[in-house]
């Protein structure tokens, strides 16, 4: 029987916090599972130059924030910020949205150890409108060892201050463990018609060197009747692109051509309708538009999963729509796997070393958050289903600030187990968290209140960042 543990993830230390610490992200070291590096929009405690990591040792019992990331805001640390650990070596590799001047930035620690600050590898100037690097490592190198091939996508709206009708990117490196990195930021969206590419870009890698990458090519958008000073109505096709060398050819990630048209990448949906709402609350209180996750199989990379949103299926604008679909022949053709999902966002997948998948999400119902694991091992035919959380979409008020509870999370497997994140009220409710939960922060659980560091006075309801674990 599988187990599953959740922790809050806020340090004793910082039992005050009462900030919005949302949009979380997690790596897992291949090598030693214990090692596990946490991110949210938190800034550092002290007020430096320095946003903080949040550092376990211990399989993600107990955590710390180490503050090692150049550019820290007061309200959220950094802009975007994700993270991968190498294949082999123990390096942490971090892609982030400087709090300080909005630059798209890639970073490397040596260790997770380390108190000195990361090492700037690759830096995009906010004056080329950068968004949501997502960081993958990858062993696509010959010996798999000595290099650390580094994937992240990006999705840059303009080049030489110039505005770009395919904005979505992908920065490679075959040895980013060696001086500078040698990122080349290279475009996956190859198509014509496109005229912007969503926020998201994500990225799949397998150990013999096969790369998948996902995007939203947006064909159209008009105002959104509902929000017509910040909402739009996209139509968008979701496109899965493939390299079978690791990305590092001549002309990367163009060995997945359309079955139709024969364009560069492989359209799963076409002319889906997104509602992408950016400065306004389009559910409960969190925006749409950005939900996008790709997975392979480890034990076979001709196995990759997909997950989207969007309103098809739904009636705009009060459905938010998430679904699922499979290819078993290296994303040529797709299928639908499972029953969609209404009023969801933030969808993860992982595969894990039996080839289990997991599917974590977040949903609306009742206008509660109800965050939800899911794990099948014949797609989802039959699945094991969990709530780790559920708590009032309401409380806390976002206070007009956004993302709420994030624009992603993330879950990962390291071998048959299954590690993940995600952003959630904080309340000290038993009943919010059906398989049970471990808070380092001072909570009383009988009065349902947060308290200072003190442990006396009270604290408000806040987001925090949730770790899970779910060991085979």
């Amino acid at each position: 029987m599988a187990t599953i543990k959740v922790v809050n993830i806020t340090p004793k230390a910082q039992s005050g916090n009462a900030g919005l610490d949302a949009e979380p992200n997690l790596a897992v070291n291949p090598e030693n599972p214990r090692e596990i590096v946490a991110t949210a929009f938190t800034p550092d405690p002290l007020g430096g130059p320095l946003a903080p990591v949040y550092v376990s040792t211990d399989g993600g019992d107990t955590w710390v924030l180490n503050s090692v990331v150049p550019g820290n805001n007061t309200v959220a640390g950094t802009g975007d910020i994700t993270v991968g650990f190498a294949a082999h070596g123990g390096a942490l590799y971090t892609g982030i949205l400087n709090g300080r001047n909005d630059d798209l930035e890639i970073l490397r620690a040596a260790d997770i150890a380390t108190a000195t600050p990361m090492e700037v590898l690759l830096d995009v100037s906010a004056q080329d409108r950068p968004d949501q690097p997502w960081v993958v490592t990858g062993a696509a190198t010959a010996d798999g060892a000595g290099q650390d091939t580094v994937y992240v996508g990006n999705n840059v709206a303009k080049k030489d201050h110039h505005s770009l009708p395919r904005t979505a990117m992908v920065a490679v490196s075959a040895d980013a463990r060696t001086g500078s990195g040698g990122f080349s930021n290279v475009p996956v969206d190859r198509r014509a018609g496109t005229v912007h590419d969503g926020p998201p870009i994500r990225l799949a890698a397998h150990h013999d060197g096969t790369v998948y990458t996902a995007f939203e090519s947006w064909s159209g958008a008009v105002t959104n009747p509902a929000e017509p000073t910040f909402g739009l109505i996209v139509t968008m096709d979701v496109v899965v692109t493939r390299d079978d060398k690791g990305g590092l050819g001549q002309d990367p990630f163009q060995d997945l051509r359309d079955s139709d048209d024969g364009g560069v990448g492989q359209r799963v949906v076409s002319s889906r309708t997104l509602p992408f709402d950016v400065r306004v609350a389009a559910l409960g209180q969190e925006r749409t538009g950005a939900d996008l996750s790709i997975a392979v199989d480890p034990t076979d990379s001709n196995s990759v999963w997909i997950a989207w949103c969007d309103a098809t299926g739904g009636t705009l604008p009060t459905d938010y729509v998430l679904h699922v679909q499979h290819s078993t022949d290296r994303g040529q053709t797709w299928a639908a796997t499972r029953k969609d999902v209404i009023d969801a966002k933030n969808p993860s997948l992982a595969v894990n070393s039996e080839g289990l998948v997991g599917l974590v999400y977040q949903q609306l119902t009742h206008n509660q958050w109800r965050t939800v694991l899911e794990v099948s091992q014949d797609g989802f035919k039959t699945l094991e289903s969990t709530v780790l959380h559920q708590a009032p979409g309401d409380v806390p008020s976002s206070g007009g600030g956004l993302p709420y509870l994030g624009d992603y999370l993330r879950m990962l497997a390291v071998g048959k187990d299954f590690y993940g994140i995600f952003a959630g009220n904080n309340a000290p409710d038993r009943a919010n968290f059906p398989v049970g939960v471990t808070y380092q922060r001072n909570a009383d659980f009988t009065t349902h209140q947060l308290l200072n560091p003190n442990g006396v006075a009270g604290v408000p309801v806040s987001i925090d960042p949730f770790f899970f674990h779910r060991a085979a």
